[in-house]
């Protein structure tokens, strides 16, 4: 026997329950939020092409829509605009009677206990498809120094602060910027603090990547840029340090949550934040990965099940306290099953 091994970690391999009581890292029912595109009508489905199983929804739709996902125990959404009227300021985006802020009104009252956070960004409402205030001589803010074309950062913190105060009026627990715009927290926590709404927490898309994984979510959200595309603000996919940098400054600026978008292609990242923060932590499972694995399976090439639960444990294991994830109501069954 000289040689044989006396250490078998198979041993705790041989059955399923031995593996299940061994496991390290699962996804919980309780870490996944659920992202709902609702836009106006009434008894609106509009099936979303390039994410298959989900759709662009009417209020009353979203409604229905965020009480089933509380049933599975998710506990919350997050919200996605599309306006009827898009412009250059994206101003739907700070109406009170805008299309986010009717329907956080309407899930709160439907379902109290389930969180909404709403998205704030302006990308969805602008008819540029940016995610700020885009430099033209055609508004007030209209700066020649800088170039045509040039997203300006603190006229589009005015814009950001003034629409948070009024989604987080309407209903919203949490506030969620994702436009990657310098002081975009610090301006919001401000502007909600004003307003009395110090209880209004702040989700800060902290390390946003200029992704090609964000194809789909374009799609859904009708928010493609006009001109150009976003890396003029958006993190470098190839950027570490930078990414601790932009995380450092959110946590100096008040923010209460930390995110990093997207997730599987920046578990490294995840895990250096988990590692050097103690905010929570959200990863943004985002439409792309969704996509992928989708049309994989329809093909026969892969098991989804399988697949979408691998990678929403290796999100969690890298060290996400949330995900953000198309999958929420499936891996919600799956995992209740």
């Amino acid at each position: 026997m000289s040689g044989f091994p006396t250490v078998r970690p198979r041993r705790l391999r041989r059955t399923a329950t031995l593996r299940r009581m061994v496991r390290e890292t699962a996804p919980r029912i309780d870490q996944l939020i659920a992202p709902l595109f609702v836009r106006h009508g009434s008894g609106v489905v509009r099936p979303i092409a390039s994410m298959p199983g989900h759709a662009q929804l009417s209020v009353d739709m979203a409604v229905r829509e965020a009480e089933s996902l509380a049933e599975l125990g998710i506990p919350a959404v997050l919200l996605f605009g599309i306006p009827a009227h898009k412009d250059a300021l994206g101003s739907e985006n700070f109406d009170p009677d805008g299309i986010v802020p009717r329907a956080a009104a309407a899930i709160k009252r439907a379902v109290p206990e389930l969180i909404v956070i709403s998205d704030m960004c302006c990308c969805e409402y602008t008819d540029h498809g940016h995610c700020g205030i885009i430099n033209t001589p055609q508004i007030k803010y209209y700066d020649e120094r800088l170039a045509e074309g040039y997203l300006l950062n603190d006229p589009t913190l005015e814009i950001l602060g003034q629409a948070a105060v009024v989604h987080a009026q309407a209903g919203a627990d949490i506030i969620a910027p994702s436009g990657m715009i310098d002081g975009m927290v610090a301006r919001i926590r401000t502007a909600l603090d004003l307003a009395g709404l110090h209880q209004t927490a702040i989700m800060s898309y902290a390390a946003k990547f200029a992704s090609s994984f964000y194809g789909p979510f374009r799609d859904a959200a009708e928010s493609p840029p006009g001109f150009g595309d976003r890396s003029e603000y958006q993190m470098d996919p190839a950027n570490r340090r930078e990414a601790m940098r932009e995380v450092t400054l959110d946590v100096e600026e008040g923010a209460d949550i930390l995110m990093v978008k997207p997730a599987l292609a920046y578990l490294d990242i995840i895990r250096q934040v988990r590692d050097r923060f103690e905010l929570p932590l959200a990863a943004y499972q985002v439409s792309g990965e969704y996509s992928m694995v989708k049309a994989a399976a329809e093909k026969g090439w892969i098991d989804e099940r399988r697949v979408a639960l691998e990678s929403l444990t290796a999100i969690a294991r890298a060290g996400a306290d949330m995900i953000i994830t198309y999958w929420a109501r499936d891996a919600a069954r799956w995992l209740r099953g």
